[in-house]
């Protein structure tokens, strides 16, 4: 079977999820078990994706116009179908606003990465991008199988590495080689392409993990269907959590935009924009919120089976 459709069957077990040394969402590291499932060996595809839309019509989020009724003092211009896209600044710039780099394009979408004049020709086996978590969701429903959780999702990713700092081990790039498509340089406005991708690379460019998995770091964020909360530390700490879901939809709006009230979801892996002076997020225990009404470039998915499916499937 070809790699980019294989699932790899992940055994189940207890590790150290989290982390207490890089950024504060993350932490605090505790034991947490998860039960055997199969996850994707790599990231979906555009092609993948494109046969999901074949069989059932699909359209995703970015493609549709923004609902005028939610939107009443938005110009209708402004709701045509769009997505972010990134656009390195030319120069040097405060990177506190990523407004400076993010840009919401009409016409931006999965088919279209970079706006309606680009297109996936040569980027077939590339991670499907453009995608809301509904559009993950939709494709996992349609194919039998489920999004990961957060606890799957980075147990799968240590690729049996407890406690690493990265999919690899704690070195980031031994011997100078990198392992992973990141941004090498100073980001927003200096990529050096170290890694030969200046956005995404095809799904297994760089070396698999310890489980068999690709791209568990760089490439693309990708969706899991935990909200978005602070870590639940165990009860005791010699105590294990098993399987720990994020907290509540409502829980999970972010604190600074109360008024839009837009629940997030978990991203995990890092893509090809996290930098060592900027996001250094391409760890199995780096996490990020992300709207569920939003859609980027640099965002995808993988699926996984748990046992009670994976039988139905087999029948």
């Amino acid at each position: 079977m070809d790699r980019l459709e294989t699932m790899i069957p992940i055994p189940g077990g207890t590790f150290l999820m989290g982390s207490d040394h890089f950024y504060p969402e993350e932490a605090p590291v505790r034991r947490v078990s998860v039960g055997p499932f199969l996850i994707d060996a790599t990231a979906v595809t555009n092609r993948a994706f494109a046969g999901f839309v074949t069989a059932t019509g699909y359209v995703t989020l970015a493609e549709r116009p923004a609902p005028a009724e939610l939107y009443p003092d938005v110009p209708a211009e402004a709701l045509a179908p769009a997505s972010a896209v990134f656009h390195p600044p030319p120069a040097a710039l405060d990177r506190g606003n990523a407004y400076q780099w993010w840009h919401y394009v009409p016409g931006a979408d999965w088919r279209h990465p970079e706006g309606p004049e680009s297109h996936l020709d040569g980027r077939e086996d590339h991670p499907v991008v453009h995608v809301a978590y509904e559009d993950a969701l939709a494709y996992a429903i349609w194919a039998g199988k489920s999004l990961p959780t957060e606890a799957e999702w980075e147990f799968a990713a240590r690729g049996g590495l407890d406690g690493a700092d990265y999919v690899w081990g704690d070195e980031f790039s031994p011997g100078g080689v990198h392992q992973a498509n990141t941004w090498q340089g100073h980001f927003p406005w200096e990529n050096l392409l170290e890694d030969g991708f200046a956005r995404t690379s095809p799904v297994g460019s760089f070396p698999a993990n310890g489980y068999g998995l690709y791209d568990m770091a760089g490439n693309v964020w990708e969706w899991t269907e935990d909200w978005f909360g602070p870590h639940r530390p165990a009860a005791k700490s010699c105590c294990t959590i098993d399987n720990p879901r994020g907290g509540a939809m409502e829980s999970s709006v972010d604190p600074d935009m109360l008024e839009l009230a837009i629940p997030r979801k978990v991203l995990k892996g890092g893509s090809y924009l996290c930098a060592p002076n900027y996001c250094q997020r391409y760890r199995p225990a780096a996490r990020l919120a992300q709207a569920i009404d939003t859609t980027t470039g640099h965002v995808g998915f993988r699926c996984v089976v748990r046992p009670a499916a994976a039988m139905t499937l087999e029948r």
